[in-house]
Formats: structure tokens, sequence, C-alpha cells
């Protein structure tokens, strides 16, 4: 009898943990996504690096495709401070929409200091974008700073 408890006991292990981690994974950081209509850009100088999502349609493929890989990888956006920013109405003439042009699709990488560094006229994954951002000069003085460097 003793032996078939300590089965169970052992069985029950990676099922305890698994749930768990089932646990963790529904507790995962959301991705803050605003539409472009209510907010300004200078209402993210300095603490907030936007990303701003075109599109003419909120069904068009792009966009769809661009807004599952952002959702992909929250975390690595996170750490850089990143906010989406999504545009599908260009009826609205909103002031981003003025500002930055788009013709259809566009993906825009703005840094914390407001300049346009990137546009893109598809789609981008997150490491794409990482990889982008981590180059600029504020973001290589920010991981100087988590370093301890500076």
């Amino acid at each position: 009898m003793r032996h078939v408890f300590g089965i169970l006991a052992v069985l029950s292990l990676p099922f305890g943990a698994s749930a768990g981690l089932a646990q963790e994974a529904s507790a995962t950081p959301e991705l803050p996504i605003v539409d472009s209509a209510e907010v300004a850009l200078e209402d993210f100088l300095w603490t907030k690096r936007p990303i701003v999502v075109f599109a003419d349609a909120a069904a068009d493929p792009r966009f769809v495709e661009q807004m599952r890989f952002l959702e992909a990888d929250v975390e690595e956006l996170l750490l850089r401070d990143v906010v989406i920013l999504t545009d599908t109405d260009p009826k609205a003439k909103s002031a981003l929409r003025k500002k930055l042009r788009p013709r259809g699709f566009m993906l825009a990488l703005i840094d914390k200091d407001g300049g346009i560094k990137l546009r893109k006229p598809a789609p981008w994954t997150v490491r794409e974008i990482t990889r982008s951002i981590d180059k600029w000069p504020t973001r290589q003085q920010e991981i100087r700073v988590e370093l301890g460097k500076e």
C-alpha cells in the first residue's frame, strides 16, 4: 500500500508543477495598447518608446500579423518601455496620422526623445524590433545604467 502512495506522489509532481506554470503563464503582463486618437506622442516623452502600427482597417492581414508578433513576446517589449499605439481609421485623420503620413500599413518606431527612428511598410517580429531599439543611444545608456557602468 505504501508503494502505491509513493508512486502516486511521484506521478502527481509533474502535474502540480505544470499547474503552477499554467498560473504563471496566465499572470503574464499585458502589452499596453492604446488607440492613437486618445494620445499624443508628447505624452510619452522620456518615459516610453511608442511603436505605432497603422493600417487602413483592423482586418488588414499585415496589421493582424503585426499585432500577433507584438503579443508573442510582451516581456521583451516591456523591458524596453514600449507602448503600442494603433490607428486603423484613416478617415479620422488623427494627429499621429498627420505627422507620420502612412500609406496603408506602416510600423513606426519612436524613441523616448520623440525621434522617429524607423518606418517599415511590413510587419516586424519582436526580435527585429528589440534589436533595433537596443542600438539606439538612449537604450545603450539604459543598459549601461542597468549594468552599473554609469
